[in-house]
């Protein structure tokens, strides 16, 4: 390879990999608007689906594909195990969370029995319950296997909430009960808010649980329960 080929290419391969600096502040400068403009009403009427849930001892699944289905699982335990108070206490409602996206057997074998498009809703077929809730996390919004596993739900007299991208949240965003919207194109600043909306929504009951809880003179043994 000639100098002059040389050099073109090194300049080729400086030009692709840009300034990481500016990379890195062009990113989160992404996420903080996606943050900073989520509506907050919608958000708040998610917390209060949430609770309702917990108060009526409904079952609350969750679920979503790829970074999402990670994100659902996290949710879950979050929400299963975060929120306790006082972890050895059986008296304690506990929230009655399940992750749709952590049975690898079950979900093969549906996939491979029928199709990729029914890991989610066959599982509800065997649990999901009129005014339990459902949350689905999508970026696009338009996942075939999370809609028709949404469109069951409902039909089942569930409540439902998404948490979504793609500026309108496609399909999804017009289908749930409340749709929490990132205002972004991009899968990683939706994703990364998605799991920021996790910490905020498992911390914020976490909190008025502990709030309830001195109320009535219960000692909070969970040392792991945030805002204390």
């Amino acid at each position: 390879m000639s100098k002059r080929k040389k050099a073109k290419r090194k300049k080729i391969v400086k030009n692709a990999l840009l300034d990481p600096r500016e990379f890195i502040a062009v990113y989160f400068y992404e996420v903080k608007r996606c943050l900073e403009s989520l509506d907050k009403d919608k958000l708040e009427l998610a917390i209060d689906m949430i609770i309702e849930a917990y108060k009526n001892d409904r079952k609350v699944f969750i679920f979503g594909n790829g970074g999402s289905a990670s994100t659902a699982s996290h949710m879950s335990a979050d929400l299963g195990k975060g929120t306790l108070q006082r972890v050895y206490d059986n008296t304690e409602r506990r929230l009655r969370v399940i992750s749709l996206t952590d049975n690898v057997a079950l979900m093969t074998a549906f996939a491979n029995d029928l199709s990729f498009d029914d890991i989610f809703v066959q599982q509800l077929r065997n649990l999901v319950e009129t005014d339990d809730l459902v949350i689905a996390l999508s970026g696009s919004g338009n996942s075939p296997n999370v809609v028709k596993a949404v469109k069951y739900a409902k039909a089942c007299g569930a409540k439902t909430i998404g948490l979504l991208g793609f500026k309108n949240g496609g399909k999804l965003g017009k289908m749930v009960d409340c749709a929490v919207i990132v205002d972004s194109t991009h899968y990683g600043p939706i994703e990364d808010v998605q799991l920021v909306l996790n910490h905020l929504i498992a911390s914020w009951i976490a909190k008025i649980k502990n709030i309830h809880d001195k109320k009535i003179g219960l000692e909070n043994e969970n040392k792991a329960v945030p805002f204390r």
